[in-house]
């Protein structure tokens, strides 16, 4: 059988700076003097590897012992990687095939040729290489500029258009049907035994379609998400300390904090898998306003990561202690068992009693760890005559305002303390008076934010009062919204209870 000579041409993109397939196997012509040739190409396809239609096809071919010679108008139009090179030019080999490229006039029949090729297909790679990682920076640099960079619109939001520095961009804004639920979903899962089923099921039953979803069913996992997005609160000066907490990276000042925008979160892209935690992730201020405020967003975030050390059971039926009171060596949950001695309900810690590597609390009496919270309880309401619910404090810009500027006071203030150490005589008075200065400011920013809390504390509400005289008449879900009220966590060992309060 005569063997002809294959010609291969690819492209990628249509550009103004880039070889059309057309003028890449013409220039290939030339080097078949007019003898019989076959054509294949590829359009649309990167050189990245070798999954692509018209190169397939012509190895196809060429093992059915067709081709002569391969044909190409450059080196890296036929590949960009070592790997797929180096296995594709073995089986030219072993097939009998001569590669030529015509613009960097390569003949593999002599060792030189070979090495050659192989230098260039390194450069050829190395370009790849550096084109993708000004991609990535690009992306990077977009990112913490709080521009778009696509992906699945969040529900509660559409897509508008925007400017950002000068460049078109998109920015989020509010369906409000669809915010209207976003609200909803958080009050509810705020509330201390509302699970991300307990939502779904009050949606379905209320019925709330899902919009975004082809049957506009509601599930755990979307809830979940949309509970730990930032893009839906509205960031203030306490979201910018929880992200300092959790030792997030963040790309935008205190003083941005206003109480007004979302949050764009995006992970570390040197992380190498998914990360679960927010250390070292990357918070930016977005330009859209959040549909949620800071105190509800952030009693619903903190819940949900507390989740991750609850007992498996998250229904409170046998104490209401439930998911509050820890074990103190591991920080797992105590869950509730039942004895069939005397002992009756004992609390052991779940971690242990799961996997058995926990040496903390494995048979703590429940009744007895009840009375003494409950005791704890009274002691510590002696002397607040009256406690009001958690309410959610008004949208007020003065407020955040104000806390931005004490963060801002504070940063300056240590930037100033770190340089006392090299200073000189001169630089330190002036050092020191501005420390004062900066203090003297804290101080005031301070005494109005007070007042702002006073004035707030005189409005509307229900006030709680005597609880404890009226505890045995108080149902089980109103001593799990007392408890909530009043305890942050309590932590059980070996030398009895730690209370960690809320007030």
């Amino acid at each position: 059988m005569e063997r002809y000579d294959a010609i291969y041409g690819r492209q990628s993109v249509d550009r103004a700076d880039s070889i059309s397939i057309e003028s890449q196997i013409e220039y290939c012509r030339r080097e078949t003097r007019d003898a019989a040739c076959r054509v294949f190409t590829d359009k649309g396809y990167s050189g990245r590897n070798t999954d692509r239609p018209g190169f397939r096809a012509m190895m196809e071919s060429m093992r059915r012992g067709e081709i002569a010679r391969v044909i190409v108008y450059k080196l890296d139009r036929i590949s960009r990687s070592i790997l797929d090179f180096a296995n594709m030019m073995d089986e030219f080999q072993a097939h009998g095939v001569a590669f030529v490229s015509c613009t960097e006039r390569f003949d593999t029949s002599t060792p030189m040729g070979r090495a050659m090729l192989h230098i260039c297909i390194v450069f050829a790679q190395l370009e790849r290489e550096t084109i993708q990682m000004r991609v990535e920076d690009a992306y990077v640099s977009r990112s913490r500029r709080g521009f778009y960079m696509g992906g699945r619109v969040p529900y509660g939001y559409r897509l508008e258009p925007h400017t950002v520095d000068g460049k078109r961009t998109s920015r989020y804004a509010a369906e409000p049907d669809e915010a209207a639920v976003v609200r909803r979903i958080f009050a509810m899962y705020a509330e201390p035994q509302t699970s991300f089923g307990d939502i779904v099921r009050r949606l379905t039953e209320d019925g709330v379609k899902n919009a975004r979803a082809k049957n506009g069913a509601w599930d755990r996992g979307r809830i979940a998400e949309m509970i730990k997005n930032p893009i839906y609160v509205r960031a203030d000066i306490d979201v910018y300390r929880f992200y300092a907490e959790q030792g997030t990276v963040i790309h935008s000042g205190p003083e941005d904090f206003v109480g007004v925008f979302g949050c764009y979160l995006y992970a570390d892209r040197d992380a190498g898998r998914k990360q679960t935690t927010l250390a070292g992730q990357h918070i930016v201020l977005a330009p859209h306003e959040g549909l949620v405020s800071s105190g509800l967003w952030l009693r619903a975030r903190r819940k949900c990561m507390g989740n991750r050390q609850a007992a498996k059971p998250l229904k409170a039926k046998n104490t209401w202690l439930a998911g509050k009171i820890k074990c103190e060596r591991c920080g797992y949950a105590l869950t509730v068992r039942r004895s069939n001695t005397q002992v009756g309900r004992y609390l052991i810690c779940s971690r242990r009693m799961r996997t058995g590597d926990c040496e903390g609390v494995g048979g703590l009496n429940a009744g007895a760890a009840e009375e003494i919270v409950l005791r704890e309880m009274r002691e510590r309401l002696r002397a607040i005559p009256a406690l009001r619910p958690p309410t959610e404090r008004r949208d007020d810009p003065r407020r955040a305002r104000l806390h931005a500027q004490l963060a801002q006071t504070s940063n300056e203030v240590e930037k100033l303390m770190d340089k006392i150490a090299d200073a000189d005589a001169v630089v330190m008075k002036y050092l020191t008076r501005r420390i004062h200065e900066l203090d003297d400011q804290a101080a005031s920013l301070r005494r109005e934010l007070e007042a702002l809390e006073i004035s707030d504390d005189t409005g509307g509400g229900r006030v709680l009062t005597d609880y404890m005289a009226r505890w045995e008449a108080l149902s089980f879900d109103d001593r799990r919204a007392v408890v909530e009220l009043l305890i942050a966590r309590v932590r059980a060992g070996a030398d009895g209870c730690v209370i960690e309060w809320r007030i």
